[in-house]
């Protein structure tokens, strides 16, 4: 298990510091704002910690209100809006400063039988194993850059892996936009068989690229393009159990995007096609003059 992991996941160990009161911190980096990712995941251990450890979380909406302060703790509040027979319902209110920076609704449900069918089914793309890493595909796009190549020798606590062009490949080479992504991903190391944590670990994932896709329909990148862009709001449903630590297909998608505003929505599946997660977010991108 590399560092970047390690500190992930005391990061998600929150403190408890009254009955449905949280304390969380951010990694001590030197970034403006908080990554929404990791606000959703520990928003989501909060509400769990709350749970009955026979309801597993089958979905969340949140909202993504202000920028997180990364130099201050955060403070979640829960609030147990539902406790039924099969279905246990949260509110989680992430605090800063006196004011909510994040807002999110979980919903849990103990296992049950029931009809099943799926509809869709996983893109084609190459194994995992056969592709290169995220870090190495970007090596190559940003040359002998100093400080763009130290920030790619971080290590990371997911290991990503391409199967469609970066948003990078795309605003050099204007043939290979599109409107879709698909990229493998796994949380490299053996990890507890807690359903919660590998659900939380998607819910951080889930935040990393999918702003990306709206982004590489227009050729634009971070970095490279004058643009402003942030995540409004973000869903997710559970739909089976799986492991974070196993290869996901994060299949990804924009259908629209105007007015400062565009939507992007994937599929999670494993390695043998079986659709785990789907996701739905809108974000802001503004190009700024």
């Amino acid at each position: 298990m590399n560092e970047a992991l390690k500190e992930l996941l005391d990061l998600l160990d929150l403190e408890q510091i009254e009955l449905d009161i949280f304390r969380g911190r951010s990694p001590e980096e030197r970034i403006q704002r908080v990554f929404g990712g990791q606000v959703a995941a520990q928003a989501l251990v909060a509400a769990g910690r709350t749970v009955p450890k026979d309801r597993n979380v089958h979905s969340l909406h949140a909202y993504f209100i202000r920028p997180g302060d990364p130099s201050v703790p955060i403070v979640y509040n829960v609030e147990r809006l539902r406790d039924g027979r099969s279905f246990t319902t949260r509110r989680i209110q992430a605090v800063q400063h006196g004011k909510a920076i994040f807002t999110m609704s979980a919903s849990f449900h103990i296992p049950e039988e029931g009809v099943d069918h799926q509809a869709l089914r996983m893109p084609k793309v190459p194994d995992p194993e056969t592709l290169p890493t995220f870090q190495d595909r970007m090596y190559e796009l940003v040359g002998e850059n100093p400080s763009l190549r130290d920030m790619l020798a971080r290590p990371r606590p997911v290991d990503a892996r391409y199967a469609s062009p970066l948003t990078w490949e795309a605003f050099q080479n204007p043939e290979l936009r599109s409107a879709n992504t698909n990229v493998w991903f796994r949380y490299d190391a053996d990890l507890p068989d807690d359903p919660l944590l590998h659900v939380v670990l998607a819910a951080y994932a889930s935040d990393f690229t999918l702003v990306d896709t709206i982004l590489l329909a227009h050729g634009m990148a971070w970095g490279a393009s004058n643009i402003m862009g942030a995540s409004l709001d973000h869903a997710m449903w559970f739909h089976r159990p799986f492991r974070a630590d196993e290869w996901l297909l994060y299949a990804q998608e924009s259908p629209w995007s105007a007015g400062a505003r565009g939507l992007a929505r994937g599929e999670m599946y494993t390695a043998s096609g079986e659709l785990v997660v789907s996701v739905v977010q809108e974000a802001m991108i503004r190009p700024i003059k």
